[in-house]
């Protein structure tokens, strides 16, 4: 979700989430099968919120764990994992559950904190939390801010101290001049005792009476423009309370105006149909990329309230009404700048950080970038990309090699159903480019493409990888479409390995519902399901991928995780990461049927194995394996085999094992 993009897209639906019946399984069990169930499970299923159709394919359901009041009417958006805890962010605050019992997730604690979208991330006690909208405000209360200018609104991060769980800290604010749509947690391998937070706001500048410094002129006639900049916050681990911004990259500076494309025939004419109806039923309707678009009540009542207020009227009249209807064009092209000429980009949706690797992946707008930043206080530009095909560029995710990058495009901006049938494969979905030299090379789309009904706004959103040793797999969430888990290992053909969906959260109109994200997180996946609560869910063994794969997978435990701050996996020496290789090698025919099981009959007899013999059997088999390397179609896999394979001997000549 996104402010101009939610302005557009979101603010005259009933909500502003992030952002034939049916209810088969679709095979929840998982079999050997490695083609889709036909015909798709996932379309037809009946509506409904906690009684939906659900389909299900290689993964199943462990758990729905509801929202409690005030949290269950408003907006679950996104997920960030400390020790056995998930923390759901949520525009009325946050929540904390136990996840210690992935079946039988607890409520720990619900933080009523109202403000958009309050997405979160943690580090060791350390939970920040963004927050954008003009609503939100420094004390946490319900009361709204109603002026145009107050030194009571948040619009900024928040930082709280989360020792004692169960009883959260609020120990500081950063405000910031555009808020903070969303943020990114950075982890400096060189700085020990301080964090860094990479702020993406993408509302309209706040006015300097409001918060000093905040200009909204572009940087061509104001060198200290608020705009073109992202905020680096430097949070001293020792004393959270003192953290400030240290610098505003312009890593926007010079883009031209990408390429884009228009909306489908289909919604041009809806569009109009809807603008035409709210103008007669005397709502507000405003013109936008060529576009009349109705504008929502939380969009226009803080204005009207400013309005009455201004007129010395405690609630708005028909004339203030008048008022806002005539002026309020204008007061949307200058807040949103839509007036000025065309331009590249001047704000990020997500920045993805992969500090091992010193690089980030900036969806900023109209472009994909590509950032260095082995200076964490100050990233820079080296590499951009546009497309015609994309939208809103709105997420990226690096692979476990670092040799591969995906941006997401959140076209329609999460409110919108972009995934009916005659909806192009190209838009609203996945691009996946190769990275060499800091040059990204395009690859191919990926896009969930189960077709959904014109109530399900559907789109590419918030994902993380499953860490399969030897493969890049990926879960990912596309609102009321599901979820879907790929792969995109051959970055120029991904394939849908598995999926979980459910029908329409309402059967009459647009609902506000669907997976805002999709995280795999110590073996399980969790999924911040916008009007359904909180999801658990859990991989089935089958054809794309075996039991022994995932048990690999469960190998990597991290004690915290943000999907936008990548960690570097890494797999222990273990028997089951070497099955894990050997099963991939069967199913890509890698090794022969023959090999197979002789190397798997040999991996079983050294784990039977002691000391001087394991080691003995091991050294044996690695070195037969590297002369099956030399003829293997899949080398690369037999080569990495080969490493599991002699670490496996290192550990046994050691005692380690």
């Amino acid at each position: 979700m996104k402010s101009l993009h939610a302005l557009v897209h979101a603010v005259a639906l009933v909500s502003l989430a992030a952002c034939a019946s049916g209810g088969g399984s679709g095979g929840g069990r998982g079999n050997n099968s490695t083609v889709a169930p036909t015909p798709d499970p996932r379309v037809g299923l009946k509506p409904g919120r906690y009684n939906a159709g659900e389909a299900q394919w290689n993964m199943r359901l462990v758990s729905n764990n509801p929202a409690p009041s005030p949290f269950d009417s408003s907006t679950n958006s996104d997920l960030a994992f400390y020790k056995s805890y998930v923390i759901q962010g949520n525009y009325d605050g946050y929540q904390v559950w136990d996840i210690s019992n992935p079946g039988h997730p607890t409520l720990k604690k619900a933080y009523y904190c109202p403000a958009s979208q309050s997405d979160v991330s943690v580090f060791k006690n350390l939970l920040v939390v963004s927050g954008e909208g003009t609503g939100g405000r420094l004390d946490c209360s319900g009361a709204g801010v109603h002026d145009s200018v107050s030194h009571d609104r948040l619009r900024g991060v928040r930082l709280f101290d989360i020792t004692d769980i169960a009883n959260p800290k609020y120990i500081a604010n950063v405000q910031t001049c555009r808020g903070s749509h969303t943020h990114t947690l950075v982890i400096d391998p060189n700085d020990s005792a301080n964090v860094y937070v990479y702020v993406s706001g993408s509302a309209p500048v706040r006015s300097p009476s409001e918060l000093p410094g905040c200009v909204r002129q572009s940087p061509d006639s104001n060198p200290n423009s608020s705009l073109f900049r992202i905020e680096v916050i430097k949070v001293p681990l020792a004393a959270p309370q003192t953290a400030a911004i240290v610098s505003s990259p312009r890593i926007f500076d010079s883009l031209a105006a990408p390429p884009t494309h228009g909306e489908e025939q289909q919604d041009i004419v809806e569009a109009k149909r809807v603008a035409d109806s709210t103008r007669a039923a005397g709502g507000y309707v405003i013109t936008i990329f060529g576009s009349e678009r109705p504008v929502g009540p939380r969009f226009t009542k803080p204005m009207l309230d400013s309005i009455a207020k201004t007129n010395g009227r405690t609630a708005p009249n028909a004339a203030d009404s008048a008022a806002l209807r005539t002026n309020l064009q204008g007061i949307v092209d200058r807040m949103f700048q839509l007036n000025r000429a065309r331009t590249g980009p001047n704000q990020c949706h997500d920045i993805t950080v992969y500090p091992a690797i010193g690089l980030a992946g900036g969806a900023c707008g109209g472009y994909g970038l590509l950032l260095d930043i082995r200076d964490v206080a100050h990233p820079r530009r080296i590499g951009a990309v546009s497309d015609s095909n994309f939208s809103y560029w709105h997420s990226a995710t690096f692979n476990n090699d670092g040799t591969k990058i995906l941006f997401s495009d959140e076209w329609g901006g999460g409110g919108q159903p972009k995934c009916r049938s005659f909806d192009k494969p190209e838009w609203g979905a996945d691009a996946i480019f190769t990275l060499n030299n800091g040059q990204m090379q395009f690859q191919s789309y990926y896009k969930m493409l189960a077709p959904q009904t014109a109530l399900e706004n559907c789109v590419a959103h918030n994902g993380s990888l499953i860490p399969i040793p030897g493969r890049d797999v990926m879960v990912q969430s596309w609102y009321q479409g599901g979820i879907s888990i790929f792969d995109w290992t051959d970055a120029a053909h991904p394939k849908e390995i598995a999926f979980f969906d459910r029908g329409p959260v309402d059967g009459t109109q647009m609902g506000n519902a669907g997976t805002w994200s999709a995280y795999w997180y110590n073996g399980y996946i969790y999924s911040s399901e916008i009007g359904r609560g909180l999801d658990v869910l859990e991989l089935q063994p089958g054809g794309l991928f075996s039991a022994n794969e995932i048990a690999a997978a469960k190998l990597v435990h991290l004690d915290y995780f943000n999907a936008q701050d990548q960690p570097k996996m890494t797999w222990p020496a273990s028997f089951v990461v070497a099955r894990a290789y050997v099963d991939q090698l069967e199913r890509s025919n890698g090794l022969s049927p023959v090999r197979v099981k002789a190397v798997r009959q040999a991996l079983a007899q050294a784990e039977k194995s002691q000391g001087a013999a394991r080691r003995d059997a091991l050294t044996k088999l690695a070195t037969a394996l590297g002369q099956d390397a030399s003829m293997s179609s899949d080398r690369a896999k037999v080569q990495k085999l080969v490493g599991v394979v002699t670490d496996l001997s290192t550990t046994a000549a050691t005692g380690a094992q």
